[in-house]
């Protein structure tokens, strides 16, 4: 092949036309090779079952759905629930897998090898309706899944893969029957804590409005109000004891004077009172007469008061002693009614400031608590705010717990009554009349594909090692000069005109083509 010039299509073509033999005999053969090659494989038989998942009967909007995982996670746990050692080891013992001389954990081994799990997909959009412009091979998973298993016996594969659908049933019931029930123990045990703690709580609460009774925050503006009433209490309070005190006074003023002008005027009749003066009269005249003389005016005066009182001690001693001693028991007894309404009055301001001097002492006692309370509003506040916030939290999320508690009893009762999502055997496992490998006509197809490969890689190769010159445009790459003329090839057929620019070229009778070519 001249290499060192474009190809067109009609070189491609004729070198096709040259080399079908070539391209051909790889291409029937391989594909027979292929075929014949799948017997050497031992043959594997594919078993599988189909699963519907149905949704819950009742609505979403009225009972919430226990299960709210995807489907697809789901699956993949069951299926690693299902070929634990757990689960598979009773079922190879139950299906008598073991063969003498095999152990149990190979044959496990090679079901955890064979098994697979695949999400049924559909083309079609939920409800029914066309995907539209989707994508050949793109589809939309829908609640379903296959099981399959692989096995050397068509009988095998189908025992097995039933066993293993059966058990993906038994596990999810269980899961969703453990859910449920586990849902609804753990709910009742938080109910029961958040019921302890809310007791907790509302005991303290009531010791703090009782310890604190009168300072919680919606008593301090009452507090504020009676404290300025006391106040104002207070006030008129001491303004009534000043004045009741100063009347006290006044009046106590006034009894000094009226008890010393009646006592004055009782020690007038009284004899010891005379006597005592007489006495003292008797020595002041004495007194006198021993500086002056009896003419003297003050001795004259002072020997007349003796006279008068020696008088008034006679009139006092003509009385009968019963009747003197009665009289001045009646007179020193009797006080006039003037000092008896003082000393009333006295009375009655003592008990007035007494009482005073009382609510005085319980107003500013009611004060001091009040003003005690005031100043304690803002801790008291805040420790209450706290213990309420606590209490409300703690009352929520019992109120929240009692309603998710009815919610998992009514899920679980939906659940006994398999009213909630449910997996079911819709297909059980087919028994299969095809192996699944080796699939001999895939193995045909991919030799057809090695054979057209391996054709074409030869004759590309043949081609790339000609150097024969078959057109002019080979002549003018060969010889890089331009054509004049052509010799058309003379045979005993006579001359035949080929190629595509014009010349003829003759052909050898029962060879391969052949042109030569003349250039200047």
């Amino acid at each position: 092949m001249i290499q060192n010039r474009e190809l067109s299509m009609d070189d491609y073509l004729a070198m096709l036309r040259r080399r079908a033999k070539v391209i051909l005999i790889p291409a029937l053969l391989a594909p027979l090779a292929g075929w014949l090659t799948s017997f050497a494989f031992t043959p594997k038989y594919t078993s599988q079952s189909l699963v519907l998942v149905e949704g819950q009967k009742v609505p979403e909007n009225m009972v919430q759905p226990l299960v709210d995982e995807d489907l697809t996670g789901r699956i993949a746990t069951l299926q690693q629930q299902v070929l634990s050692q757990s689960s598979l080891q009773p079922m190879v013992e139950r299906a008598g897998l073991v063969k003498p001389g095999q152990d149990s954990a190979e044959v496990i081994d090679t079901i955890r090898l064979n098994m697979s799990v695949e999400p049924v997909v559909t083309d079609l959009l939920p409800g029914g309706n066309t995907p539209g412009k989707k994508k050949p091979g793109q589809g939309s998973p829908v609640p379903g899944f296959y099981v399959q298993y692989t096995a050397a016996t068509a009988r095998e594969a189908q025992q097995i893969c039933n066993e293993l659908t059966s058990l993906m049933l038994k596990e999810n019931y269980r899961f969703i029957e453990g859910t449920s029930q586990g849902t609804a123990d753990f709910l009742s045990k938080q109910l029961d804590d958040a019921k302890h703690s809310l007791d907790d709580l509302d005991a303290k609460l009531a010791a703090f409005k009782k310890q604190y009774v009168g300072q919680l925050p919606g008593d301090e503006e009452n507090n504020l109000k009676i404290l300025m009433g006391l106040n104002s209490q207070l006030d008129a309070n001491t303004q009534t004891l000043n004045r009741v005190q100063q009347d006290k006074a006044y009046t106590e003023s006034l009894l000094a004077q009226q008890l010393a002008a009646w006592k004055s005027m009782q020690s007038a009749t009284d004899p010891q009172t005379l006597q005592k003066q007489l006495a003292e009269l008797q020595s002041q005249l004495l007194s006198l007469q021993a500086r002056y003389t009896d003419d003297h005016p003050d001795v004259i005066k002072a020997k007349a008061d003796v006279a008068e009182v020696k008088n008034r001690l006679a009139e006092i001693n003509k009385a009968s002693p019963q009747s003197a001693d009665t009289s001045a028991d009646q007179a020193s007894a009797s006080e006039p009614p003037e000092i008896r309404q003082l000393r009333l009055q006295i009375h009655q301001y003592g008990d007035m400031i007494a009482s005073a001097t009382r609510d005085q002492k319980r107003l500013q006692q009611e004060i001091s608590v009040y003003q005690g309370r005031v100043a304690l509003s803002p801790a008291v506040e805040e420790q209450y705010k706290q213990l309420a916030r606590d209490y409300d939290n703690a009352q929520k999320n019992y109120q929240d717990m009692l309603a998710d508690k009815g919610k998992a009893e009514i899920t679980h009762k939906m659940e006994l009554e398999e009213k909630g999502e449910q997996m079911r055997m819709l297909n059980p496992a087919n028994l299969p009349d095809l192996p699944s490998f080796p699939v001999r006509l895939l193995f045909a197809g991919g030799g057809l594909g090695a054979g057209l490969a391996l054709g074409l890689g030869l004759a590309f190769w043949l081609e790339f090692r000609d150097t024969s010159i078959r057109t002019e445009a080979d002549a003018e790459a060969a010889l890089e000069l331009p054509l004049l003329v052509t010799i058309p090839w003379v045979s005993g057929n006579g001359v035949q005109k080929g190629g595509d620019n014009g010349g003829f070229w003759g052909r050898k009778k029962k060879t391969d083509e052949h042109r030569e070519t003349i250039g200047v």
